[in-house]
């Protein structure tokens, strides 16, 4: 058996809020309800389950692979809301997206603080 990825657990500060708004941005089936989780499924077989932090959320980064249409959808959405966005995980290129690869990407924040990054070029670290 291969082993593959199945879930992780994303602490929030609210987890319904974080779970609706990463469904929201990336057009996807709302969240559902398991035990203490909402849990958002990806179509890679993934889950991120969302649970209510007992504290300070220890900030994250998720990334996730998108195609031309969904980026350009994605994208919109942020601008729509008015969130800040950028070209570097390092948020010092405000308003800008980046070109890797041959794709498109950029960075933004989740209600609970996380980093999400959008990206169109697949990252298969085989290639070296």
């Amino acid at each position: 058996m291969a082993i593959e990825l199945n879930h992780t657990i994303v602490w929030s500060d609210d987890k319904v809020a974080a779970a609706d708004f990463l469904t929201t941005i990336l057009g996807l089936p709302n969240a559902v309800a398991g035990g203490h989780f909402q849990v958002v499924e990806l179509a890679n077989g993934v889950s991120l389950d969302f649970a209510d932090a007992d504290g300070k959320v220890s900030i994250q980064h998720y990334a996730f692979s998108l195609s031309e249409t969904e980026f350009d959808a994605a994208f919109a959405r942020i601008r729509a809301r008015g969130l800040e966005y950028w070209a570097d995980p390092a948020r010092t290129r405000l308003h800008q997206i980046y070109h890797h690869r041959g794709g498109r990407g950029l960075y933004f924040r989740d209600p609970s603080g996380h980093l999400l990054e959008i990206l169109t070029w697949r990252n298969d670290r085989r290639l070296g």
